[in-house]
């Protein structure tokens, strides 16, 4: 990773307000994301569907990270209204729908992404994130991940429901593919938890960690120990490492995460 002074968690959270559990009014959200000044905070996120909304309400001068509520068929057309009306696009985000054919979805969502970028509706430096299901990896979920590495997307992981060892299987096969990841759902505290409702008491802190860690070397027993981990040692030149790979999380609340930094003594 190159050097660099800013901290390690400059845009580690994208603020995903309007999703479950946080569920804030679109607009509402969108202003208070818009007027925020803090560098923790990445891009807003929001659905395919409430970019006329945004655009709208709040103008194009806001990075947004768009989930796409369909499959391969409906990259093109978000990124285009991106590009028409001027939105800052920060990523595209789609979930593989077809569980009997990972590898044959993700192929599908390559074959669309490669071909809005030929016709110039999304630019060719923008994140695509492509979502496997939250399940240990079998066959066809690592070939999928083979087929996303392959045309250099990104990867996305839901956490909020995943056991220690999978999430940890999930940071391996990022790492196997040289492919940077963001995680979605759960990633609220800092540091390993009790489980609540919404979470599977994940830190992320620890994945952060456990990212650098299972680069670096460390068995797959080590790398889950690390995720398991209630009070690691925290170095930030070490958790700066882990940022080229584990690039992001989406989270319902911003100022969770940023004040269980601050309590640490890190932001």
């Amino acid at each position: 990773m190159p050097p660099t002074t800013e901290p390690f968690w400059t845009a580690l959270v994208d603020d995903a307000a309007i999703f479950p559990p946080g569920d804030a009014d679109l607009v509402e959200a969108a202003h208070a994301y818009a007027v925020r000044d803090e560098p923790l905070v990445g891009s807003f996120v929001l659905r395919d569907t409430d970019l006329p909304v945004v655009a709208a309400a709040i103008g194009t001068d806001l990075p947004v990270s768009v989930v796409l509520t369909g499959g391969a068929g409906q990259v093109a057309g978000p990124a285009a209204l991106c590009t028409r009306n001027g939105i800052r696009l920060a990523g595209l985000e789609v979930a593989l729908r077809d569980p009997d054919d990972l590898p044959g979805n993700a192929r599908r969502v390559v074959a669309a992404v490669d071909a809005a970028r030929a016709e110039g509706a999304l630019a060719e430096d923008a994140p695509v994130y492509v979502e496997l299901p939250p399940t240990a990896p079998s066959y066809g979920w690592l070939a999928a991940a083979d087929e996303v590495a392959g045309a250099e997307l990104r990867l996305k992981y839901r956490t909020n429901e995943a056991p220690a060892r999978d999430l940890a299987a999930w940071i391996d096969a990022a790492l196997d593919r040289e492919t940077p990841f963001k995680c979605t759902a759960g990633l609220h505290r800092a540091l390993r938890h009790d489980p609540g409702r919404h979470d599977a008491g994940h830190g992320f802190l620890n994945v952060l960690l456990a990212t650098v860690r299972a680069f670096d070397g460390a068995s797959a027993d080590e790398v889950v120990a690390t995720l398991e981990d209630r009070a690691p040692d925290l170095d930030a030149d070490e958790l700066a490492r882990g940022r080229r790979w584990f690039t992001s999380f989406g989270s319902c609340s911003v100022d969770e995460p940023l004040a269980d930094l601050r309590v640490l003594g890190l932001a």
